[in-house]
């Protein structure tokens, strides 16, 4: 009996150290003692190259490239555009027969007239009346207004129209001309010699316009491009 107490006593004394040593908690590590003032600190070799290593500094990212957005709104529209100038136009009935044709190609238009060639003077003039007598009955008039240079045109284009002074100067035509208009006479100003009119179309082209067909026009007609400042 005793002995079988002894065992059993045994057992239970080699299952508690074998319990003690699995589940015991780890021992703290030890504390290093601070070195005394004055006294440097022990260390490692491996400790005292990292420490002398010099840290590299971190590479800046390379700036990102914004791409540029496509142009937008109505600076875009005025870099699409496209301006032409169109003609010569003999007169005045080609001019309109072609602003009608162009008028639904274009998203703006406009004409224009030049005088080309040369100039040689003005004439202050009176058109033509119905006829002669009518012609010296105006001529009466204009006299009896104070205003003695006048002659009647007795051939050509401008039969029975009244003559009413030539001039160099388009500036003094221009004021002979207002004095007879303020009489109550239709006084125009028309220039003399070789010069002619020219007209012109100026417009915005839209996309169903074709350069190549002004040609149909008339004779002689082109179409040249401009730039488009001058329409807006």
């Amino acid at each position: 009996m005793t002995m079988r107490a002894l065992i059993v006593l045994l057992l239970a004394l080699n299952l508690g150290a074998t319990a003690w040593w699995i589940w015991h908690p780890e021992p703290p590590p030890s504390a290093v003692e601070t070195a005394a003032s004055g006294i440097a600190r022990l260390r490692l070799l491996n400790e005292r190259a990292a420490a002398s290593r010099p840290t590299r500094p971190a590479q800046p990212s390379p700036p990102t490239q914004a791409s540029r957005p496509a142009a937008t709104g109505p600076d875009a529209t005025a870099q699409n555009r496209h301006c032409f100038r169109i003609g010569p136009f003999r007169d005045e009935k080609l001019l309109a027969r072609a602003q009608t044709t162009l008028w639904s190609s274009a998203m703006r238009l406009r004409s224009r007239n030049d005088r080309v060639g040369e100039t040689r003077g003005w004439r202050v003039y009176l058109p033509p009346a119905a006829d002669r007598a009518s012609a010296e009955t105006e001529i009466g008039k204009i006299k009896a207004a104070g205003f003695a240079d006048s002659a009647i045109v007795t051939d050509g284009a401008q039969a029975n129209s009244i003559a009413l002074g030539r001039f160099s100067d388009r500036a003094r035509a221009e004021r002979h001309a207002a004095a007879l208009r303020e009489a109550g006479f239709e006084a125009r100003v028309e220039p003399l010699g070789e010069a002619s009119t020219e007209y012109w179309i100026e417009l915005i082209a839209n996309d169903t316009f074709s350069a190549n067909a002004v040609g149909r026009l008339g004779e002689g007609v082109r179409a040249s491009a401009i730039g488009c400042a001058s329409l807006d």
